[in-house]
């Protein structure tokens, strides 16, 4: 399961370093509609958007990665 739950976090990982990517590339008047942000009467980009999308993703992928790691014997 847990193997599962990682993989899934690595998906939704990708997808927001993409969003981040996306946020910071094109004006908020060319977001596409599903976007938070889009906003036809603003001609400037959202850094905070993608700033947390950034955080988000990196996010999960640190915790794909430590709950696929070993597991330290208990003594």
């Amino acid at each position: 399961m847990k193997k599962v739950l990682a993989i899934v976090a690595v998906v939704i990982g990708i997808g927001c370093l993409w969003a981040a990517y996306v946020y910071w590339t094109t004006p908020a008047d060319a977001l596409p509609g599903y976007f938070p942000g889009f906003d036809p009467a603003m001609a400037g980009i959202h850094m905070k958007h993608g700033l947390a999308a950034l955080i988000v993703g990196l996010a999960l992928f640190v915790f794909a990665w430590f709950s696929t790691g070993k597991k330290q014997a208990s003594r």
